[in-house]
């Protein structure tokens, strides 16, 4: 007999074929429903468009009273995904209280498809990227493209098996080393950045304020995400309607 989380996802797994979102592709790879794998591209109008980044969602028995735990594959340069394990980490993920019952596999989806180009950088997971974003974006958005040629993925046994139809979800990635992966921006970053890098990010009190002083969200294409249930903005980025 199938628990209650089960026939929850199945309704969430309808909502999303219903909708067809662009840019976000999800499926379930057990027969509980508990596993699934998704893949997400970067927002239209941001450097990110055109990057496709595959993820694991693990789902219990106690969904939707409690999140699930949401882990890149493909791991993006990003300070809120954790650049060892891949594991997202925002607000809504990580903190039970700011979870919402509302919140289904399409709007948990579509909240990180935007945190992709908006982080949220109050509390950084990558403090590399999160400092680099904030000194120097030009150069933060060169590394992001040129690490997306030799992304780095989770290599764990016993790892979940993403489908090889290519209308479901389907892009040959090549895995680097963690190492590789300092070393490709690090071969791009000036001195100047080389020294922001070797810098505590919470030595800097004005890290926070400096960002937000200098840069105005812009979301377009808004019309993309209108879900019957509420995104999760909790990272404060509320689209126009």
């Amino acid at each position: 007999m199938h628990c209650r989380a089960y026939f929850l996802l199945e309704r969430d797994f309808q909502e999303l074929k219903e909708n067809d979102f662009k840019g976000i592709t999800a499926f379930p790879v057990s027969e509980d429903l508990m596993e699934w794998g998704a893949n997400i591209e970067g927002l239209q109008n941001t450097f990110w468009h055109g990057l496709f980044f595959q993820l694991t969602i693990h789902f219990t028995s106690q969904y939707n009273f409690v999140p699930p735990v949401v882990k890149f594959i493909t791991i993006p340069f990003h300070p809120n995904v954790d650049q060892n394990s891949g594991r997202v980490c925002i607000d809504f993920l990580d903190d039970p209280e700011k979870w919402n019952t509302n919140y289904t596999l399409s709007s948990i989806l579509l909240a990180l498809q935007v945190m992709l180009s908006n982080p949220v950088l109050e509390n950084p997971v990558n403090l590399e990227a999160a400092r680099m974003l904030i000194k120097d974006e030009s150069l933060y958005k060169q590394i992001v493209l040129r690490l997306f040629s030799q992304p780095i993925q989770c290599k764990k046994e016993n790892s979940l098996e993403f489908p090889k139809d290519p209308h479901k979800l389907t892009r040959s990635i090549k895995a680097v080393s963690f190492n590789d992966y300092y070393k490709t921006w690090s071969g791009i970053a000036t001195s100047k950045a080389t020294e922001y890098y070797r810098s505590s990010l919470l030595e800097d009190p004005n890290f926070i304020g400096e960002y937000y002083k200098q840069k105005k969200v812009e979301l377009k294409h808004t019309k993309e995400w209108n879900l019957k249930p509420d995104i999760p903005w909790s990272f404060g980025l509320i689209p126009d309607r």
